[in-house]
């Protein structure tokens, strides 16, 4: 769906990656300019993937039990998402009808 809606979209099973640890998955997104779309919610802890510092992090949370159509909605709604913002330097978490964004953690400067 992505790719018909005209993103460049590779998968992790088409670079060879189904095996891969979580940090090389997200440092081969780095390195060629991708967001890294996924349902590993792991992804999502902003302390260990730092979103200013990829080129976005999609989280899709589907039901317990979901459907084919709940998955074809989750993906429209961030399709609707990628067209109204840009994802780069962000965490978005997508369901159904929704898109939640959250920015990188700053850091607070504290005085010496």
């Amino acid at each position: 769906m992505l790719r018909l809606a005209g993103h460049d979209v590779t998968t992790v099973p088409g670079q060879g990656l189904s095996s891969a640890p979580d940090e090389e998955l997200i440092e081969v997104c780095r390195s060629e300019g991708r967001c890294l779309v996924t349902c590993d919610r792991g992804f999502g802890n902003r302390l260990r993937y730092n979103p200013s510092d990829y080129s976005g992090i999609v989280i899709i949370r589907l039901p317990p039990r979901y459907t084919f159509a709940d998955w074809r909605e989750t993906i429209e709604t961030l399709i609707a998402g990628l067209e109204a913002a840009d994802v780069t330097g962000k965490l978005w978490i997508i369901q159904q009808g929704k898109v939640q964004e959250y920015q990188p953690l700053a850091l607070e400067e504290k005085d010496p």
